[in-house]
């Protein structure tokens, strides 16, 4: 499995935004710098972010982005689904999904469990974790993940 460029990009921006976190509001322009990513790109996310309750945007001379709840309440999960919807390896699980062996597959049924247990995981990935600098010794894979 591997997450689409817009989810990552999601995980990206979020974690630019969580090093804010409890500091001076932040618009998409400076998270883009941040980033690295495109301006676009990161203008497209934060409205995404923002509408799935995640990021709370201000207008005016005051305005900008800050997280919705502390960096620790949000979960890789919940950035994901953000942007990419609920969490599933496999379409048979969602309707309207047109299979040639439907009607004798006996995988269809346990699809469900295998999507809680990845959303399980992802869930278990706090946002602060994300944020946080590396630690020496990190080998790029988050150490207490299980992932």
């Amino acid at each position: 499995m591997r997450l689409s460029s817009m989810a990552d990009y999601a995980v990206v921006t979020m974690s630019a935004a969580a090093r804010h976190c409890g500091g001076v509001r932040v618009n998409a322009a400076q998270l883009a710098d941040e980033t690295g990513l495109p301006a676009p790109t990161v203008q497209k996310l934060v409205s995404k972010l923002a509408t799935a309750g995640l990021l709370n945007s201000t207008r005016g001379a005051r305005g900008g982005l800050k997280l919705a709840r502390p960096a620790a309440a949000i979960s890789l999960a919940d950035i994901v689904e953000a942007v990419e919807g609920p969490i599933a390896l496999s379409a048979c699980t969602e309707g309207g999904h047109d299979c040639s062996v439907e009607d004798c597959c006996t995988v269809r049924p346990h699809w469900p469990q295998v999507n809680n247990a990845l959303r399980a995981a992802l869930a278990g990935i706090a946002l602060s974790d994300l944020a946080a600098p590396p630690t020496p010794g990190q080998t790029g894979m988050l150490e207490t993940s299980g992932i």
